[in-house]
């Protein structure tokens, strides 16, 4: 009697459990919502972030409370994801180095399946930079330099296995250089590196437009289809007869499982705030514009990226041993 009064007792609160669940749902957000970020605070993804973040807020009720979780080649807010309840209170930034870390580093999670893609937001535009009073004054000068002092001349990047820092090796993979990497936890400890001259030139996203306008640094060229209308005079690598572009798309993702109605909520919040000319503005500072995907474009995107990365991290031999 006591074992069949156990049955019905859970048989009950797996039927409640669902529509808790509905009811949480519906009534999603009661509370502030945590956006982790894979940069540091004052950078151009913390900046750009923080402006959306008080977009969604608003149209959401509840504040979204920006949280800075660098290191680890922007990866550590997606694994934050993994110990995360799925009620969408806690959501994190998807750069595009999540889709190579089981390939580099021993993970129990994948990257696909273990999250619940929200929306895509942007991407980065990326290039070159050296100081303004250095000899390194084209890129003809630093493949020449490179050429003539191998495993010389630094360069820094906002972190191993970031896509600055692939796309330099591939780079110097194509030319035969030998490059010193230097990795950094985000563009604001990378700027403070280049600008004190600990390293010879950084590997970014446009977070250093600032520091171009201002006349410190010099933009050698940049990662795109086209020339950046802030840097008309820099040549795209494509223009320097490599045949790389590399922009770098990124989103906000939530815990697997997470209710569809509040995966909807989320997106129909940050796709409202993305339309925004604060959230624009933002972007603009750096080069940067608005890239939408929905749910299910991204999570496509997740899929194709994922298998994508497999074989840039292998051509680049830098897989984990199997």
């Amino acid at each position: 009697m006591q074992r069949r009064r156990q049955i019905i007792q859970w048989g009950a609160a797996a039927a409640v459990a669902p529509a808790t669940l509905l009811a949480q749902a519906q009534s999603f957000p009661a509370k502030p919502i945590k956006l982790v970020i894979a940069f540091p605070a004052g950078g151009p993804t913390d900046i750009t972030m923080r402006s959306l973040a008080d977009n969604a807020g608003k149209i959401l009720g509840q504040p979204v409370i920006v949280e800075n979780k660098p290191g680890a080649g922007g990866t550590l807010p997606a694994q934050q994801l993994q110990g995360s309840p799925a009620d969408g209170y806690t959501i994190a930034q998807i750069p595009l180095g999540v889709f190579r870390l089981p390939y580099t580093t021993k993970i129990s999670w994948d990257p696909v399946k273990d999250i619940a893609y929200v929306l895509n937001v942007t991407g980065y535009a990326f290039g070159l930079v050296v100081p303004a009073d250095s000899p390194l004054k084209t890129w003809t000068h630093f493949v020449a330099w490179a050429k003539a002092n191998p495993g010389k001349l630094s360069y820094g990047s906002t972190g191993t296995m970031t896509s600055p820092h692939l796309t330099m090796e591939l780079i110097a993979q194509q030319l035969g250089l030998e490059l010193l990497h230097v990795p950094y936890k985000g563009s604001a400890d990378l700027m403070q590196s280049i600008l004190g001259g600990q390293i010879m030139a950084a590997a970014d996203s446009t977070g250093f437009a600032p520091q171009v306008e201002a006349g410190k640094l010099r933009v050698l060229n940049t990662w795109g289809a086209e020339r950046l209308a802030k840097f008309p005079d820099a040549p795209t690598l494509k223009e320097l007869g490599l045949n790389l572009v590399q922009n770098s798309p990124f989103g906000i993702g939530a815990p697997k499982g997470t209710p569809d109605a509040v995966v909807k909520r989320l997106h129909d919040a940050f796709k409202k705030a993305m339309e925004q000319e604060s959230y624009k503005t933002a972007l603009a500072r750096y080069d940067m514009v608005p890239m939408y995907m929905g749910t299910a474009a991204y999570q496509k995107f997740a899929q194709d990226t994922f298998a994508r990365e497999k074989a840039l991290v292998e051509k680049l031999g830098l897989a984990k041993p199997s």
